[in-house]
């Protein structure tokens, strides 16, 4: 039987419904986590807003109070960046996303032609940072004394891949400083990691939360090369698609597929968020002729988005003067009198979350 091709709107939807952005959705905020497969988790209020954004009625403290009990974590993960995961999603796969860590911090390693006995590094650092949560100003200065000729920037970096660090929280904004401290996992959790690699699993979870997707999507979102064989070994329990270029894409069975047409409101998405990055082709969200905008300075940082009729319209940020706070809405495209209305009733509530300690809430579009 010939495979269903699904169209580029009826992907759209059907990420969309995956990532809970057709509607906000009632859930724990663990459960939320754990079906987003970890939120990316650089901008330090990103990871609020995504869960904002997609849960009915959330609120900061939701999620701090998960971050200070230990049930969320966060840790460098997925593409090497950093991720929150619930405690137990981090236990289960830390090891099995080892293998892209690995490819990524050899890759640092070779490009700075640094050479130094590995082994060394690590136990000196292990003790260290066991000692009490150290920042990594303080763990480069310990390396630099132990190794003052080879090249810093590996052996931090060979730290951060190879030893399973979480981020200690602090008790305010948005639970974590800008200068962090990290601490083993291990300790942090009082649990020892899931020794088994798990990677059949993980790539049935990217598949629930971000498919219908194909092997490069998942290679691209995971940084885990060769899913081929992976893929293979689950075919017979997947349901198979083919996009408009015919590239073959891969599901889980019973996951929504929403017609090309459902409504999609007006969404505010945070910087680094996993809809952007976690495939090949990202045009199912993303038109190509935009993504410049979005990374404005290169691949170092991703603009916060808005989805307007479920695709990227433009960019928002939120600046607070004195007791003024204001969203600015930079369109890519122009829209209906309807769309703008929705964007600014949608950004007044945005703005009011982000600086809630603010007097006064504006919303403005730059154009």
């Amino acid at each position: 039987m010939a495979e269903r091709i699904l169209s580029l709107r009826e992907l759209n939807r059907a990420t969309l419904a995956r990532q809970m952005l057709l509607e906000r959705e009632t859930m724990p905020v663990p459960a939320a986590i754990e079906r987003l497969v970890g939120m990316q988790s650089q901008a330090l209020s990103a990871p609020f807003i995504g869960l904002w954004t997609r849960l009915k009625d959330f609120k900061r403290e939701d999620l701090a109070t998960l971050i200070d009990n230990h049930t969320v974590v966060k840790a460098t993960l997925m593409r090497g960046t950093l991720h929150l995961f619930t405690a137990a999603d981090y236990l289960r796969f830390r090891t099995t996303i080892q293998t892209a860590l690995d490819n990524i911090g050899n890759s640092i390693t070779r490009s700075r032609d640094a050479t130094f006995d590995l082994e060394k590094i690590l136990t000196a650092a292990r003790e260290f940072i066991s000692e009490q949560p150290r920042t990594f100003a303080e763990i480069s200065a310990m390396l630099t004394a132990l190794e003052p000729d080879i090249d810093i920037g590996s052996m931090r970096y060979t730290v951060r891949t190879q030893i399973p660090l979480v981020q200690v929280p602090i008790n305010s904004g948005w639970s974590y400083p800008g200068n962090p401290t990290f601490t083993l996992a291990e300790t942090w959790l009082g649990q020892p990691m899931a020794k088994e690699n798990r990677l059949e699993e993980l790539v049935l979870r990217y598949l629930a939360g971000f498919g219908p997707a194909s092997v490069k999507d998942a290679e691209t979102w995971s940084y885990i090369p060769r899913l081929k064989d992976t893929f293979e070994k689950l075919r017979p329990e997947l349901v198979v698609y083919r996009d408009e270029k015919k590239r073959e894409l891969f599901d889980v069975p019973g996951m929504p597929l929403p017609d090309g047409d459902a409504p999609a409101p007006v969404r505010f998405l945070p910087e680094f968020d996993n809809l952007l990055l976690s495939h090949d082709k990202r045009t199912r969200v993303l038109a190509d002729e935009h993504r410049p905008k979005v990374w404005a300075r290169g691949n170092l940082r991703l603009a916060a988005t808005i989805l307007v009729d479920g695709f990227v319209s433009g960019i928002w940020k939120v600046e607070k003067k004195k007791r003024a706070a204001t969203l600015t809405i930079q369109l890519f495209t122009a829209l209906s009198k309807q769309e703008r209305a929705a964007l600014s009733e949608e950004g007044e509530r945005l703005v009011r979350f982000v600086e809630s300690g603010a007097e006064t809430f504006e919303v403005r579009f730059a154009d």
